[in-house]
């Protein structure tokens, strides 16, 4: 049995497809190229590296990683003028991030090139620990070198650190989808805050010594020091956020993206104001009175089960109506409250590889709209942090899809909005969702 049946056989007898695999990582991943410096407004895309020479690099441990300065390719975070009406960013997240055959990474890469875009690249720590070396992984409540999803090869391996380090040059964000991918039962739901201190503390390990454990040599240490640069992730299955949000929170992290089903109003703070919720959001799913997460492979299960192998006949069909999921959530919101609209995927050909064209005809379709900012998290976090909390708290009392009866104009200008005025009041907003399943896988 392959690790995604292995996967898909946990989230039997699930009970909401909102949830059904958000979480769920490659078996595969892959890599990608190099993006350009997005045009500025309001701070909200990267405005390109300063001409003054960079200081050298400062090698990290074994060398497989390195302090290069300030990550390149970032936008200068500015706050809302009077007035201002907010950018419609949108984060296009990625779980897994390995690199393999099929080039998955290498193409995404590329398109955020030509558009202008930043992602976030969830990687799993163990896409960059050799198979030979799968001792060292210790999982919680699991045996030794357990994993739910597969070892990487070792070619692949060393395509995967290519990949993640020019990624990170390109201006996107390297954050965590753990390690072993468990699920269910026996997964990271049951774990304790110590427990995921623990996946956590090797996620980091298996980065940061990958050089000690592939043996590569003639590979460029990472350009970025990981113990400063992680400061979110997505869990495996969306699944054990109670025992893992202490743990983020004292580790000084920024964000959690593990929330499913969220509405598509602006984020707020959680675990006491320490962490942004950035859960994946509950969009229309066109022919259906039900909404669907934002991810591909929840749009697949909704499509063909846990066949990965559906319907050829179908898949046209299929894409378009992926497509026009993601195009709908971000219509509600671009004519809207100008939530921020977060989409993840999975380096996967799944359906032949529908839904990966789905995400890139959505890229091409919204990258060059007026005021549209295609962000990782980080980028997010730093925007959010540089705005007036009256004027966050005038966004967050916006449901999906409101926009100001007064014009924004008139409505960012106006007298602030009470703290309780608040998006937690939105909730009855927001549509049924499809009963198909209840676990991301």
């Amino acid at each position: 049995m392959d690790a995604l049946s292995r996967r898909t056989l946990l989230a039997a007898g699930a009970a909401t497809a909102a949830t059904l695999a958000a979480g769920c990582a490659s078996t595969n991943g892959s890599d990608g190229e190099q993006a350009a410096p997005p045009a500025s407004a309001s701070g909200a895309r990267p405005t390109g590296t300063s001409a003054a020479p960079k200081p050298p690099a400062t090698l990290i441990g074994d060398g497989s990683t390195s302090d290069t300065g300030p990550q390149p390719n970032q936008p200068k975070p500015e706050p809302l003028g009077l007035g201002e009406r907010p950018p419609q960013f949108v984060v296009f997240s990625w779980d897994g991030a390995g690199e393999l055959d099929n080039k998955l990474f290498t193409r995404f890469r590329k398109l955020a090139k030509d558009h202008n875009a930043s992602m976030t690249f969830f990687l799993s720590g163990i896409y960059t620990l050799p198979e030979s070396k799968k001792s060292l992984y210790h999982p919680p409540q699991h045996s030794v070198g357990a994993s739910d999803i597969g070892y990487l090869s070792d070619p692949h391996i060393h395509e995967t650190v290519q990949q993640i380090g020019s990624a990170w040059l390109e201006g996107h964000e390297i954050g965590t989808h753990f390690n072993g991918h468990f699920c269910g039962a026996n997964g990271g739901g049951r774990w304790s805050p110590d427990e995921w201190d623990s996946e956590i503390e090797q996620a980091m390990s298996f980065v940061m010594n990958w050089k000690t454990n592939t043996g590569f040599t003639d590979l460029p240490a990472l350009p970025f020091d990981y113990r400063k640069e992680l400061i979110g992730g997505r869990t495996p299955c969306l699944e054990g956020q109670r025992g893992l949000l202490p743990t983020a929170a004292k580790r000084g992290w920024k964000y959690d993206s593990s929330g499913p089903g969220g509405l598509q109003v602006w984020p707020q703070k959680f675990q006491g104001g320490a962490l942004w919720d950035f859960p994946l959001q509950s969009i229309p799913f066109p022919g259906h009175s039900f909404q669907v997460l934002s991810m591909d492979y929840n749009i697949m299960y909704n499509q063909s089960g846990n066949n990965t192998k559906g319907d050829p006949g179908q898949h046209a069909a299929w894409q378009n109506q992926a497509r026009d999921a993601y195009l709908a959530g971000f219509d509600r919101a671009y004519k809207g409250n100008r939530a921020p609209l977060y989409i993840g995927n999975h380096f996967e050909q799944w359906n032949g590889g529908i839904y990966m064209n789905a995400v890139e005809d959505v890229i091409k379709a919204i990258a060059d709209r007026p005021e549209v900012r295609l962000v990782s998290f980080r980028q997010l976090v730093q925007w959010l942090e540089v705005q007036d909390p009256a004027v966050l708290r005038k966004l967050q009392s916006l449901n999906p899809g409101e926009s100001p009866a007064g014009g924004w104009e008139a409505f960012m200008g106006a007298p602030s909005a009470p703290a309780s005025a608040s998006a937690s009041a939105s909730v009855s907003a927001t549509a049924s969702v499809s009963a198909s399943a209840s676990r991301a896988a």
